[in-house]
């Protein structure tokens, strides 16, 4: 137990890394995070108030400070009680939404929320879950603003999940990502129009 005690930890230390401040001094951008509406620290900001290489460089950042810890414990961790994976697969996009280095004020976590997914490789089901959902609502059913968006691909992900019977740590892990991402999309500073939905072909 005490080493998943210390994955869990590093974990979370992990995703406390917040790159989008990091990058706001090495591509001297001071005011990045401040031009954006939500001041959100993630990739989206980064590409649009940071130009495309600060982009990059939060983006990989924000995939690996998840990828590592997960990664490691799956393939390098002890034979322990599987639900510790649950705990751990999570553990980093706490990190980023409640970063103990930046008194607990972190970004959504949906760039580490893939790292972290990744993470389990070659089990990706989660990871490809994800994605899918947040294409279909972002081209076929289009949900409007991103902010309602973000929420139904991760709830969506965790009900199909839920229903083919995935092992039921990567489902423990997801249900905990989903609720902090849900959690951080609630605090945040995001306006919050009345949400849209058009189908493909509506205008």
């Amino acid at each position: 137990m005490g080493a998943a005690l210390g994955f869990l930890l590093a974990g979370y230390l992990s995703g406390s890394v917040l790159f989008a401040r990091l990058a706001a001094k090495v591509f001297d951008r001071p005011e990045m995070l401040e031009k954006s509406p939500d001041g959100n620290p993630g990739a989206a900001n980064a590409f649009t108030y940071g130009g495309f290489w600060c982009g990059l460089f939060v983006l990989a950042g924000d995939l690996v400070k998840g990828f590592v810890p997960v990664w490691c414990w799956v393939h390098c961790g002890p034979a322990v009680d599987p639900w510790w994976t649950g705990l751990i697969l999570a553990a980093p996009v706490a990190g980023h939404a409640f970063p103990v280095f930046f008194r607990f004020r972190g970004g959504k976590g949906i760039a580490v929320s893939f790292g972290c997914l990744l993470g389990l490789f070659p089990r990706l089901e989660a990871a490809v879950a994800l994605a899918l959902f947040f294409l279909f609502f972002s081209l076929i059913l289009r949900i409007s603003p991103h902010f309602y968006r973000t929420g139904a691909a991760y709830l969506a992900a965790a009900a199909l999940l839920a229903a083919t019977g995935r092992a039921r740590e990567v489902l423990l892990g997801f249900c905990l990502m989903t609720g902090i991402v849900l959690l951080r999309l609630h605090r945040s500073g995001e306006a919050r129009s009345k949400p849209e939905v058009k189908l493909l072909w509506m205008r």
